[in-house]
């Protein structure tokens, strides 16, 4: 298999999604988009991995290959490819993207079945993959700018599927608005890069990125790297653009699933990390991005602490893991970074996949505190979660623990060799949020497993008990099961998770060898870089390797995490409320999420809804009144005249006649 089969890599999803499109039309055929789409994302995962040996295992130290299919774009001395620039970093991402979305296609094919939506869903889909590998492959910055935008609206189209819904109305407007904040300050950052390089294609633009240095950089040069760093804390949920995230929600879990681990958020950090000699010349831009990541990790950690809504949790822990990231890029930690990126693919899409089968058995219930004791009706899904738990606890040798102690590591080893307080600071923060994701972990885990059996039904049964309603038997294209009772799901949707489940708890120890390597041999770390992550490795604490001191730090306060949540969360609940019960002002503070979202409400989107309301009265009021007052006058002098021009024969020669006297009689006085 040659390089340029790789090009089919985006264009599978994309015919997949024609072709679901065109079930919708025909109800017939709705059910056959699931498989479209499933075996169209794992032929591209087929070709991705016989892609990754073309280039990896002929040259373990290759750098990058470019397939390029035609020339998209040449006006005025610019041109823009539609080429695919393909390394080690490009190859990580699509394993992620084309492997981890094949699993949650598969669990969407049970997840969804009965909904009236079933083809509009896949074909949403299948064009989320098209969009993301897109970006991910992409051999110039315009390019990768589509897929940017692509996801964006394919995030839209797929939080905002209830449709029927007001709030996932709102929920995806706001995923769509937020976005395009941070979505501006990125194209004014590849604006300004090729007014400064004259290139926004890789390959040329890093031969002069490597002859750059801070001290030789420009001004503009070094505003471009904050420019694009909006664009990815948009992208990835990162302070203060975070607040689109959570009401991601909204969207039927399988999508949760698909942009909280797979696709959609991870586009920021890549950016970075593919753009990593740029940032580099500025000597602010990588502090902030590690600044903003701690403050973020720590930030949604708090916050999980007091939710109860279980996917919800999830989805601050995403934001906060996702801080993780962006710690270890800002730290040139960029082998911790993508590793964690890799990891985290694994846990974060098991977890949400068995939070969906939690919800699904339970007629749409997602309040912990009405369901316990699960274990004993969801024997399976509730095992798997567990293993999830582990890996996102970073509990020793899964694979949260392998990925987040290396971005731990290098913090600290950057600190201590560099004598920055900053950086020992950011360290400790990270080991602190480590504590709270495993306790907020295992909160949800032993609240809704462990204890005596007890639960109740959602007041909306789930989109599968909805769909019979709305096709009546005899009437609808997919089968529905009945339950009326909480119960396990099937294995066509056990079946993908028992594989992330596998990757939860052996992706770290199979990947923390080669996986770093890839990376070492990408633009995500220039080969300055390579001499100062083998020194930070020499790095040691009380005596020991610094890497080995805190994977014993870090499994440390794993398990006391594990074990804080166990005592309030399972062994003695009652205790829990007595907590809560004394620090009643930060509960609700941590409960209502620092009421960020209402101080956002008051003091940016009331005023722009004012602001708007004044807007459109004035345009109603006095520009409409303007143009219709232009109007009016012809329409004046048309009213006044209109009384001569009614057909009588006799008036108009009576007032032909009366008009010829006046003008002889003017003649004659004139002449007179």
């Amino acid at each position: 298999m040659t390089l340029h089969t790789a090009s089919w890599i985006p264009w599978l999803p994309a015919l997949a999604a024609v072709l679901c499109g065109l079930c919708c039309i025909y109800r017939p055929l709705r059910i056959l988009a699931a498989p479209i789409c499933i075996l169209s994302i794992l032929a591209a995962f087929v070709i991705t991995c016989c892609t990754y040996s073309n280039i990896v295992d002929t040259d373990p130290h290759a750098t990058a290959h470019v397939v390029k299919l035609f020339t998209w774009i040449s006006v005025a001395g610019f041109s823009a490819d539609m080429a695919y620039y393909l390394d080690p970093l490009t190859m990580i991402m699509l394993i992620v993207v084309t492997g981890v979305g094949t699993l949650v296609a598969i669990y969407a094919a049970g997840y969804m079945a009965g909904d009236r939506g079933y083809a509009r869903f896949f074909a949403a889909v299948s064009l989320f993959i098209f969009a993301m590998t897109t970006l991910v492959m992409a051999d110039n910055l315009l390019l990768l700018y589509l897929g940017w935008e692509g996801v964006g609206l394919c995030s839209y189209l797929l939080i905002g599927f209830y449709y029927q819904k007001p709030s996932a109305v709102a929920a995806a407007k706001k995923a769509f608005i937020v976005n395009r904040i941070g979505d501006l300050g990125f194209a004014l950052g590849i604006m300004l890069t090729y007014q400064q390089f004259g290139t926004i294609q890789y390959a040329p633009l890093f031969e002069i990125l490597n002859t750059q240095s801070p001290s030789t950089a420009s001004t503009a040069v070094q505003v471009i790297p904050f420019l694009l760093m909006l664009g990815a804390f948009g992208k990835s949920a990162q302070l203060p653009l975070y607040v689109w995230l959570p009401d991601a929600m909204e969207g039927p879990t399988p999508v949760s699933a698909l942009i909280h681990a797979a696709t959609m958020v991870t586009a920021g950090v890549y950016m970075i990390a593919r753009l990593f000699p740029l940032f580099e010349l500025s000597p602010y831009a990588l502090p902030t991005v590690a600044c903003v990541g701690a403050a973020t990790a720590l930030f949604a950690g708090t916050i999980a602490l007091c939710q109860y809504d279980i996917k919800r949790i999830y989805a601050y822990s995403t934001i906060s893991q996702l801080g993780y990231m962006f710690l270890g890029l800002g730290v040139l930690s960029t082998t911790g970074a993508m590793f964690h990126l890799f990891t985290h693919a694994f846990f974060k899409a098991l977890l949400f996949l068995t939070a969906g089968s939690v919800m699904h058995s339970l007629a749409g219930q997602l309040d912990l505190r009405h369901m316990s004791g699960m274990r004993r009706k969801m024997p399976v899904t509730c095992w798997l979660m567990f293993a999830g738990c582990l890996a996102l606890a970073g509990f020793p040798f899964t694979a949260g623990f392998y990925s987040k102690d290396t971005i731990l590591a290098d913090t600290l080893a950057k600190g201590l060799n560099e004598h920055n307080r900053l950086y020992i600071l950011l360290a400790v923060v990270g080991l602190v949020t480590a504590f709270l994701t495993a306790f907020y972990t295992f909160r949800l885990w032993f609240r809704v497993f462990m204890g005596p059996t007890k639960y109740d039904m959602g007041d909306e049964h789930a989109h599968a008990h909805a769909a019979q309603e709305a096709h009546p038997p005899g009437h609808s294209d997919i089968t529905v099961e009945h339950h009326h009772d909480a119960h396990e799901v099937n294995w066509l949707m056990n079946a993908p998770l028992v594989v992330l489940a596998t990757g939860a708890l052996l992706a770290g120890y199979l990947a923390h060898n080669w996986l770093p390597e890839l990376v070492l041999n990408s633009s995500a770390t220039p080969a300055h870089l390579g001499a100062q992550h083998a020194a930070e490795h020499q790095t040691t604490l009380f005596g020991i390797d610094l890497h080995l001191a805190m994977m014993i730090i870090s499994s440390g306060i794993a398990v006391l995490g594990i074990a804080t949540a166990a005592y309030y969360h399972w062994l003695n609940r009652p205790a829990a409320d007595r907590v809560a019960a004394q620090w009643p002002s930060l509960v609700r503070i941590l409960a209502n999420k620092y009421y960020v979202d209402e101080f956002n409400n008051r003091v940016i989107v009331e005023p722009l809804r004012l602001l708007g309301y004044l807007c459109f009265v004035f345009d109603r009021l006095v520009i409409d009144g303007i143009v219709n007052l232009v109007g009016f006058i012809p329409s004046l002098f048309g009213l006044a005249i209109r009384p001569t021009q009614r057909g009588n024969l006799q008036g108009y020669g009576l007032g032909m006649a009366t008009g010829t006297a006046v003008l002889v009689l003017i003649v004659l006085v004139a002449y007179a």
